[in-house]
Formats: C-alpha cells, sequence, structure tokens
C-alpha cells in the first residue's frame, strides 16, 4: 500500500465507529480492524500513565452518574480499559475486574448493564477482541505453514526449537533456500500491518536478531505492509502475495 493511501485510513480510524465507516469505503474487513487494533495499541501506551493519573477524579464522575462508556469517550480511551481503572480505584484488584469482564453477571445489575456495553463496544481490549487477535495470528501462521508444506520445505516451528536459541522465527528451515534470488534460512509470520512503526518494533526485537543467529530471513505481513519499508540488511519483507512465489532449493 502507498503511504498516502495508509495515511489516509489510518487517519480515519479514531473510534470504534470507524470501523465500519472505513469498511462500507470497500476496505477489507481484516485490514481496517487491523489498523485499528494497531492505532488504538499504540495510543493506550503513550496515554496509559496520563488518563490513569486521573482515576480519582474519573471515579468521582461516575459515582455521580456519569456511564463508563461516557468517560472513555470523554478521555478518548478504550472502554475496558476505562472501566478498568474506576474498579482498580474503587478497591478491586486487576483479577477481580478480569474476571467481572468475563462474567458480568457477578455484578449489580446496572453495572453488569454498563460493562456489558464497554465489553461490546471495545473490538480491542475485550474478550472477543482478544480472541480476534488470536486468531488472525493463527490464520497467519497456517497461512505460512500450509506454503511451505505445498512446496516441501522442511522446517521447524517456534514452539519445535523453544528454548535452543535466544530467539525464533516461526519457521526455520531445515536448509538455506532462495527466495527472489536471496539466501535465506527462516521465515516469520506477522498477521498484523507492516507500517514504519510496527516495522521498526518487529526489527528492534526479533528480525535483527534473527538474521545476528540464523542469517538472512523473509517477514510475511499478512495483513499488508507499507511499499516503502527500509529494511535492515538481511530482512526481505513481504506480504500475502507471497502465496504466488515459490522457493527455490540451491543447486550443489
Amino acid at each position: 500500500m502507498e503511504y498516502e493511501e495508509y495515511r489516509a485510513l489510518y487517519n480515519n480510524l479514531n473510534v470504534y465507529s470507524d470501523i465500519a465507516k472505513m469498511e462500507s469505503r470497500g476496505y477489507e474487513s481484516r485490514l481496517v480492524r487491523t489498523l485499528y487494533t494497531q492505532k488504538t495499541s499504540r495510543d493506550v501506551k503513550k496515554r496509559f500513565h496520563i488518563v490513569k493519573q486521573n482515576s480519582k477524579r474519573m471515579l468521582k464522575e461516575w459515582k455521580n452518574g456519569k456511564t463508563m462508556m461516557e468517560l472513555a469517550e470523554k478521555w478518548r480511551f478504550p472502554p475496558v480499559m476505562t472501566a478498568m481503572f474506576l474498579f482498580l480505584e474503587d478497591g478491586a484488584s486487576k483479577k477481580e475486574f478480569w474476571g467481572y469482564i468475563n462474567d458480568p453477571d457477578k455484578l449489580r445489575s446496572d453495572v453488569a448493564e454498563e460493562l456489558r456495553e464497554v465489553i461490546e463496544k471495545d473490538p480491542v481490549y475485550s474478550p472477543a477482541g482478544n480472541e480476534e487477535q488470536r486468531q488472525r495470528g493463527i490464520w497467519g501462521e497456517t497461512l505460512l505453514q500450509n506454503w511451505l508444506n505445498e512446496q516441501g520445505i522442511g522446517y521447524r516451528t517456534e514452539n519445535d526449537i523453544r528454548g535452543e536459541y535466544e530467539k525464533t522465527p516461526d519457521a526455520l528451515l531445515d536448509e538455506p533456500m532462495m527466495f527472489e534470488g536471496k539466501k535465506i534460512y527462516w521465515v516469520e509470520s506477522k498477521a498484523s500491518f507492516g507500517d514504519n512503526t510496527e516495522f521498526r518494533y518487529n526489527s528492534r526485537r526479533q528480525l535483527e536478531p534473527y538474521t545476528q543467529i540464523f542469517g538472512p530471513g523473509v517477514v510475511v505481513y499478512w495483513v499488508g505492509k507499507l511499499d516503502d519499508l527500509e529494511c535492515p540488511p538481511d530482512v526481505y519483507v513481504q506480504d500475502i502475495s507471497i502465496l504466488e512465489k515459490k522457493l527455490e532449493r540451491i543447486e550443489d
């Protein structure tokens, strides 16, 4: 995706209802929901402590009649996270709060009703949102493994080699292969959108260490990527179009 189109889409994903708006404009649902999740998660990291510092004030407003959703909208913060600050400030533990998220019926009816609304309108931090992200990860790893299996390429998964190395890719090839004229040793699956922020984060924490341990490799952003990502040495970036490509064995 070209940067201009990505930026316009990203900038238009600010609240929950924007997901449906962007889908109605023809953008694929998985792309829209993934970008919304990435943007929301980044904003939470930046503003977590600022909002948390106002928990006492928020709790007072809630006790005085403002709803959890009204507070979430006021502070431009995910509904479930807003509710968590309220509950923690009111004396609940994190374990108790997540227990209420999983079963609101443990609460008195009016609070339970508010919490259900919070859960329904939070596509990132709700149980359904967490499950959606988990399933997206499984979807990406399944695509990768099917692609390798169909070509008869031997590999070991992260589970197969966990503990052997400091960091492990999703697929460590049994032998180096050629991909688009480059020798590679591993393939990493990312069920996210490869924009500059995501790619820099992945490169620092995973991809560059992989090159130091194993050698060159490929990272696949199944939901899409920017066209002009600046790659560190020995890291090659692909999107779902990799499924139309093949690995080649290295001739002796």
